[in-house]
This record gives structure tokens, sequence and C-alpha cells, in this order.
């Protein structure tokens, strides 16, 4: 049996997943729900940028050492699934905050992807010249 949502009047959301999320709190702003979701999209192409920078550095002829291009698509991959995990687990957190009205958490991967493509930028680089 369905029952309306008490302020909106729509059909209730014990069939939205993940119900961890939709089972909490009151039905926010659209608009913050629906910037919440292009931030996860956000993330998304992110980690295809990652990816796609992984295998260009195999895909294309670098005069490079090997090992050094090897490490450097190794990074790259890390941090493309870094950003998956990030997208879920930040739009999780946000939508949970939403819903409940609390302060948003936190950026808690930003500073590691930064760090992380200086480091895979400096071992092309290293591999350049090596």
């Amino acid at each position: 049996m369905s029952t309306d949502h008490p302020r909106t009047g729509c059909p209730s959301t014990d069939r939205r997943f993940p119900r961890s999320v939709y089972g909490q709190g009151e039905e926010p702003d659209p608009r913050f729900s629906l910037a919440n979701e292009r931030t996860f999209l956000a993330w998304l192409r992110t980690a295809l940028a990652m990816y796609a920078a992984a295998f260009a550095l195999e895909a294309l002829s670098l005069p490079s050492a090997t090992g050094w291009r090897i490490a450097a698509s190794i990074v790259f991959l890390a941090l493309g699934t870094l950003s998956v995990v990030q997208a879920w687990l930040g739009w999780r957190a946000t939508e949970r905050s939403l819903r409940r009205a609390e302060p948003l958490p936190g950026l808690s991967t930003g500073a590691v992807l930064v760090v992380g493509i200086v480091v895979a930028a400096a071992l092309v680089t290293i591999g350049l010249y090596a």
C-alpha cells in the first residue's frame, strides 16, 4: 500500500534507491537534489578523464621510459577509481544532509586528487627526460 508524502502529496519514497538515503528526513527542495546529482555526474566525468589519461599514456607512442609511463598510468587509474568512490559517497552524504536539514559535508578527496595529478604529471615528465 502506497501512502502519499505529507507535504507534497506525491507517492511515498519507499521504492527509491538507496533506502538508507531516501528513508530519512524530509524531501528537500528539488533544486538542491538536482545540484547534488550534477555534482555526482561531474565526479564521474572526472573519473572518465583520469581513465582516459591512463589509457592514452599507454596507447600513444611517447618518447618516455616505460616504467615511468606505467607508473603514471597506474596513478591515473587509481585517481579515476577514487573519483568514482567520491561520486557515490559524496552524493549519498550530501543527500542525507539535505534531507535531515544538517550542514553539508566538506570535500574529502579533492586534495588527494590534486596531489595525485601532480605526481602523475611529474612521473610523465621524469620519464620524458630519463
